[in-house]
């Protein structure tokens, strides 16, 4: 494997990963990259997980917090979550062995909103950052970083972390220099200034992540590709979810509430997002642009097509066969793709000022529109809040999508009321199942209740949805927002007694 560390001094540091593991020590905060399963460091963590069942075999306590852009992948997580070192883990995950420890209370897991944690830590209000792992595509001859895959919060744990590893990756490819722009100029308030940024396209910064040398105590050279899952193939559900959403579009255009060109889209990860945007091949939608967190299959189809000319990001979410396919054409893909800091990658005032289109999922809704997207009936944690919080709250609309039920329907997607809030009612404009999409802009709450409940409840749940309101209404405290407090949550209890929400 050709070296890909130009840098002298940085060369000298060049050892195995576990030599650079014995770095990290019990007790340590540590900043690892990683993004969706893009760009996450895929030596250092394995190595680190042997060291630390080493050490708890010995009798010796053992055990990190590990901080991340967002969810990585089983060389990072689950390595990591299966040694019961992992004390903390923010700000999101996806790992099913880390998910296991964090709803069995052997994992402290804090769910933050992805713009907020890097002001977090510049704040120092999560304590020291002790050690960052970051994985790049190479170190230039004068010393500077060329990002992988993904960007995340890279630059504020090589700014703010006191020790440094580097992991140099030969699988990413070298033609990824050039698609990435840094902005550097963060500071803390009050000298925190605006961030001049007009559309997608606009460049801020440079194409490199900068570290102090001194900080750098290893470089680990690997050759390793990233690991995601393929997409599944979009069954009719996804098809009549994507086609009521892009029918809404295209009335808004009718209408005058949005341009030809729509305005930039934010697509959340997963199948259903991934079919929206495969359903955007064949609109009528042209010059499209979109301001995102991640890079999906659906999304290069889109750039491959001609139809999307820019897309902002922070990170690729890419299968197997569209990664490789980056990495083939990385320098053509570069002139349609800049890959940023999370923290301006999702980033509220950006979002906010650029008019973003926003879709993300649910894991249930309830009928006044509160969203539920990290919580399976009210205790155990799924994945994480995310970044879609940052774009739900300030799009110009928000949407949230998915199936009308789930486990072969003994579950509702629309329920009396959510067992956990993560969108309030207030950053819902639209919902939309394979049923329908429901448009709740300025509706009063039993009004959307009603809507709601016509266009995406299925019809099997859609009586006793109707007939819970008519309770409510009738032994409610007030008429605003009407709820039977005694049997707003039946439905979640009824699953856990007998394994579905009907009543028998």
């Amino acid at each position: 494997m050709a070296s890909r560390v130009g840098n002298k001094q940085m060369r000298n540091k060049i050892m195995p990963a576990a030599d650079a593991a014995a770095f990290i020590k019990h007790g340590d905060n540590v900043g690892m990259s990683g993004f969706t399963g893009a760009g996450y460091p895929k030596a250092v963590p394995v190595a680190l997980a042997t060291q630390i069942r080493e050490e708890t075999a010995a009798g010796r306590p053992f055990d990190i917090g590990v901080w991340t852009g967002a969810s990585t992948a089983p060389e990072l997580d689950g390595a990591l979550a299966e040694t019961g070192g992992m004390k903390t883990r923010l700000p999101y995950q996806s790992d099913p062995v880390t998910r296991s420890k964090i709803n069995s209370g052997e994992t402290d897991y804090i769910d933050i909103h992805l713009s907020h944690l890097g002001p977090l830590v510049r704040e120092g209000f999560l304590g020291t950052l002790d050690t960052a792992v970051i994985e790049v595509t190479a170190i230039t001859e004068d010393g500077r970083l060329v990002p992988s895959s993904s960007v995340g919060n890279n630059k504020v744990w090589l700014d703010e972390a006191e020790k440094v590893i580097l992991e140099v990756n030969s699988w990413q490819s070298t033609d990824l220099e050039g698609m990435h722009d840094i902005y550097d100029r963060f500071a803390l308030p009050p000298y925190r200034q605006p961030v001049q940024m007009l559309k997608p396209s606009d460049r801020l910064g440079q194409p490199y992540l900068t570290v102090d040398p001194e900080k750098v105590i290893a470089v680990v050279e690997t050759d390793q590709r990233d690991r995601n899952t393929p997409f599944k193939p979009l069954d009719e559900t996804s098809k009549a979810i994507a086609g009521h959403l892009l029918d809404f579009l295209q009335h808004e255009v009718n209408v005058g509430r949005l341009p030809k060109e729509l305005l930039p889209l934010q697509s959340g990860v997963g199948n259903i997002a991934n079919a929206v945007l495969a359903g955007l091949l064949d609109s009528p939608f042209e010059n499209l642009t979109s301001y995102t967190e991640v890079i999906q299959d659906g999304m290069v189809e889109l750039i491959d097509a001609g139809k999307v000319t820019m897309a902002s990001a922070t990170a690729f979410s890419l299968s197997p066969d569209a990664a490789e396919r980056m990495n083939q054409n990385a320098k053509t893909y570069r002139r349609n793709i800049i890959l940023r800091p999370q923290e301006i990658s999702n980033h509220p005032e950006l979002i906010r000022r650029l008019g973003v289109i926003a879709t993300n999922g649910l894991i249930e809704a309830d009928i006044y529109g509160n969203v539920n997207s990290t919580h399976i009936m009210g205790s155990r944690m799924q994945n994480g809040i995310g970044g879609s919080g940052d774009f739900a709250r300030n799009a110009y609309i928000s949407a949230f999508v998915t199936p009308s039920t789930a486990k072969g329907g003994a579950i509702s997607s629309i329920v009396p009321f959510v067992s956990h809030v993560d969108h309030t009612e207030h950053d819902t404009h639209i919902l939309v199942t394979e049923q329908g999409l429901a448009d709740l802009r300025g509706l009063a709450p039993r009004k959307r209740a009603k809507v709601i409940i016509e266009k995406c409840a299925h019809p099997t749940y859609r009586p006793l949805l109707e007939e819970y309101v008519q309770r409510a209404s009738k032994v409610a405290n007030g008429q605003h927002t009407p709820h039977d407090l005694e049997q707003a949550h039946s439905w979640h209890r009824r699953f856990l007694t007998s394994g579905t929400m009907m009543p028998s």
